[in-house]
């Protein structure tokens, strides 16, 4: 790709050879943890900076740690639908007006897309602003959706639901699009207008100025080995500095979260809430595959008090491909429910099954999403920087759908954005700019007529009847009311709130996986392309190690073993033979961030690894 060979020029320029240092060693890694009057020396498990800071650590003596800074106009963090759609915006501005304006994106991933994972089925009004053209210009929207289906599900029955005009969940216009081809196509587009994109740096740190308003980012160091100590290959991540930087890290962003409590955005809004959603790719039997066909049920196999669904759509790419997935509302209560286990005993459901037998899966992937919609959105702007697109939570969770929310929230920044930043006087009272106008203008936009519109039916869910009743709060006041009834409905509270305790709950057999229809947890992580360096610090970090037995094991049975959909958590013998230990495979996350979100001790702290780590998705 061209923008891999323009970084890689940039770093040649940009970071400096860093003189090998003789480390000290460390002291021996071991805590002691007691727990009914005996005691244990367990490992320790966390060694990244962000816990055990490095001015403290004389194996870092004597280590330059001096970073490179360059400077644009606008930084964006992030190269899903919100980001890229936030750069061409800036740069058509730029073009149209004869402005110079230098826009800089970082990308954790590989390459751009590798890291998006979506259903998706894709509303194209965004779309249609950014691009008016975007059929001439070889867009991949290949699948108009020709037909709608919606079930509740029974064991072995399907009970067909009527697809009303007006609903969220009415497809009518819309495209089943494979979303990491689509931004990876949007990736083309902002760099043919100019737009510098460095994907395999991710974005590590905030950097502030002194009066507290962003100044930038800086990309994450390389060079550290699994103990935290530095490797003679060591070299400092590099300082992008910029007027306003843009943070679009996709749902549940661990330099958002920072944010959060810098600014303290959330404070007159709902703690945000969650879902984590599985999706696989197959090849099927051709004679079954129906191109533009979209389905969706509820029910089986989720009890009507756990929040969730399904979703098949049938694509038109060349070959007969089905994408399937499976969503779990993050606010269930049980322990040991299994959301990935859940989704593999799904696929054994007659009205799927017949879809799937005889074919063949080729991809895995998960991601968490926003399920909060308008009463979780937090303040979006703040002196030098913003928040768009999943990052905030602009998903429409009775649609499924934020393709759209997050490329129109990138478009409204960059237009409140491009004035400032090309004024030869900007008047902000910071050093980094201050740009209300971007909030302003959300409030004006169809983004927060549709999130007000639909507002109470994710929490209607939070009743006697579960899911029945709010199916009948939304056929109701929905359908009827068009979301203008006078009252706005609460949600239950934090995800990492919700888990009873193991005891009061009853566990669930899952069947065996049959290496047809369903399969194992690590054969699937293995279709997503998964690769981190091994000799790295966890980037999944414990505030304090002893917390994972002494209270998620002893209270909650180790539910992060059955959250995790991709094998990184396992409680394991110590080797001593006396009590348990938290093992966590770091190589194995897709960075879905469940993790982070879900741990009832909320010990768990994801930060991004090295850059390039992680899922190589094609097209999910």
């Amino acid at each position: 790709r061209r923008n891999t060979s323009k970084y890689s020029s940039l770093s040649q320029r940009c970071i400096r050879a860093l003189k090998t240092v003789q480390a000290e060693h460390a002291p021996p890694q071991h805590y002691t943890w007691r727990r009914d009057c005996s005691s244990a020396v367990m490992p320790r498990i966390t060694s990244h900076y962000t816990i055990f800071p490095r001015d403290k650590d004389p194996r870092w003596e004597g280590v330059e740690m001096e970073r490179f800074a360059d400077e644009a106009d606008v930084v964006i963090v992030g190269g899903g639908p919100a980001g890229l759609s936030a750069a061409i915006r800036l740069k058509q501005l730029a073009k149209e007006q004869e402005k110079e304006l230098r826009v800089c994106l970082v990308e954790k991933a590989s390459q751009i897309g590798a890291h998006t994972l979506s259903g998706a089925c894709l509303e194209p009004s965004a779309l249609n602003e950014l691009f008016p053209d975007w059929k001439e210009r070889g867009a991949p929207l290949n699948t108009p959706v020709t037909e709608d289906l919606f079930s509740i599900l029974t064991e072995k029955y399907r009970i067909p639901v009527p697809m009303l005009p007006g609903l969220p969940m009415n497809n009518h216009g819309n495209y089943i699009v494979r979303l990491g081809h689509f931004v990876h196509w949007l990736g083309e587009q902002a760099e043919e207008l100019g737009v510098e994109i460095y994907p395999g740096y991710a974005a590590a740190e905030v950097l502030f100025h002194e009066d507290g308003s962003v100044k930038g980012i800086a990309t994450n160091d390389v060079g550290i080995a699994k103990d935290g100590s530095p490797k003679d290959v060591f070299e400092r991540g590099m300082e992008l500095h910029a007027k306003v930087t843009l943070f679009g890290e996709g749902c549940h962003g661990h330099l958002a979260k920072q944010l959060y409590r810098q600014f303290n955005l959330r404070e007159n809004c709902e703690p945000q809430t969650y879902a984590i959603g599985l999706k696989e790719l197959w090849v099927i039997d051709e004679k079954k595959c129906r191109p533009g066909r979209v389905e969706h049920s509820v029910g089986w196999p989720l009890n009507r008090n756990t929040y969730g669904g399904s979703f098949l759509y049938h694509l038109n790419e060349g070959e007969p491909l089905v994408a399937l997935g499976f969503v779990v509302g993050l606010d269930y209560t049980n322990p040991y429910l299994s959301p990935f286990r859940e989704f593999q005993r799904w696929k054994h459901h007659p009205f799927v099954a017949k879809t799937l037998e005889g074919g063949n899966r080729i991809a895995y992937g998960a991601r968490a999403l926003n399920e909060g919609g308008y009463q979780c959105l937090p303040k979006v702007t703040f002196p030098g920087g913003m928040l768009i697109g999943c990052s905030p939570g602009f998903m429409n969770v009775p649609k499924i759908k934020g393709t759209h929310t997050a490329m129109k929230s990138g478009m409204l920044a960059a237009e409140a954005i491009f004035p400032k930043v090309t004024a030869e006087d900007p008047a902000s009272e910071t050093a980094g700019l201050h740009i209300p106008e971007y909030e302003d203008n959300l409030k004006k936009s169809w983004i927060w007529k549709e999130l007000y519109a639909v507002r109470n039916i994710r929490p209607s869910f939070h009743n006697y009847f579960g899911l029945y009743g709010g199916m009948v709060y939304t056929g109701v006041f929905y359908w009827i009311l068009r979301g203008k009834e006078p009252w706005t409905l609460k949600h239950a509270g934090l995800d990492s709130a919700q888990l009873k305790p193991a005891k009061e709950c009853t566990p669930i057999e899952y069947p065996k996986p049959d290496g047809k229809l369903s399969f194992d947890l690590l054969s699937s992580v293995a279709l997503s392309g998964t690769n981190h360096e091994g000799d790295q610090p966890p980037h999944l970090t414990l505030k304090d190690d002893s917390i994972p037995v002494a209270n998620n094991l002893a209270i909650y049975d180790g539910p992060e073993q059955r959250f995790c959909p991709a094998g990184v958590y396992e409680y394991v013998p110590l080797e001593t033979g006396e009590g348990m230990r938290l093992q966590i495979n770091a190589q194995n996350c897709v960075h879905c961030k469940t993790c982070d979100i879900k741990d009832p001790s909320q010990n768990i702290n994801w930060v991004v690894p090295e850059g390039s780590g992680g899922p190589a998705y094609n097209g999910l």
